[in-house]
């Protein structure tokens, strides 16, 4: 059935960023801000869920600068919007490097605020899940999603200390008690075909509590994940939409997640109904 011809549905975005980034030169060219959609307000934000008839967004501070004090900077700004839309759910920004201990601390102490779902990390800007310099930092992020309920959301991309090589230590430390999003399917050809040919099918049977999201999938990543799902009778509750805006298209997302996951209860589950369980 083509895109246009399926049901209206209810649609959950569970990442999306908000905040404007200052302009950097990123590999030696000119200050740029490739994110030309980023949104610096909440106003902004509701006017672009209303467009698209969002029911539910979880909206975490923008990041991509190597300065994390500019995305700690907007974990106030995302709990603020989650304050004001009823439609909006916090995430706040934390970092396993060390010399951010400090700022991490402090965005910790939002945790406990009830319209937070959500500790976001990456190790894009630094660290690594077997760096022992990150652990203090990394017990810390999940002693804290452990005591409120929150997920804690990683960033995953092919190589280095993004890969799931790396990034699944979390899911072997942490998971068995805490909630992990591992944000992109891998982000690449290696990572999807590292999770969907196994490891995330493996993580779910064994009992960890592992999610991913299809954001910046290549086409035939979320089809084999969905086939990979009937086949094997696991995993419909544990993938969930995400458009990643300002990074990623809303638009492409949302039409690769719906023709890959159909019209039946999978895409339902996965367009919302995953979403709605974990963070409404």
């Amino acid at each position: 059935m083509a895109l246009a011809d399926r049901v209206v549905r209810a649609v959950h975005d569970a990442h999306r960023h908000l905040g404007v980034l200052p302009a950097y030169p990123f590999y030696g060219g000119p200050p740029v801000n490739p994110d030309v959609t980023a949104r610096a307000t909440i106003d902004d934000l509701r006017a672009d869920l209303d467009a698209e008839g969002t029911e539910l967004a979880v909206a975490i501070p923008n990041y991509g600068v190597p300065d994390a004090s500019a995305s700690f900077a907007l974990n106030e700004l995302c709990l603020e919007a989650a304050q004001k839309d009823p439609r909006v759910r916090a995430g706040i920004w934390a970092s396993p490097r060390p010399q951010d201990a400090e700022q991490t601390a402090a965005a910790l102490r939002l945790a406990a605020e009830p319209e937070v779902r959500v500790i976001k990390i990456s190790f894009l800007l630094g660290g690594r899940a077997s760096d022992e310099a990150c652990r203090p930092q990394l017990e810390a992020i999940f002693d804290a999603a452990r005591e409120h309920g929150r997920v804690v959301h990683v960033h995953t991309s092919p190589g280095a200390a993004s890969d799931i090589d790396e990034v699944g230590e979390l899911v072997e430390r942490y998971a068995d008690d805490v909630k992990l999003h591992l944000v992109h399917l891998g982000g690449g050809m290696s990572g999807h075909i590292k999770l969907v040919g196994g490891r995330f099918f493996d993580w779910i049977a064994a009992g960890k509590q592992v999610y991913t999201d299809t954001s910046w999938a290549i086409g035939f990543a979320p089809r084999w994940l969905a086939a990979e799902i009937e086949r094997r009778g696991i995993g419909h509750d544990r993938v969930l939409f995400a458009s990643d805006e300002p990074w990623g298209d809303r638009t492409g997302e949302l039409a690769r997640m719906a023709e890959a996951m159909g019209d039946g209860e999978l895409g339902r589950l996965t367009l919302a109904g995953n979403a709605e369980a974990l963070y409404a």
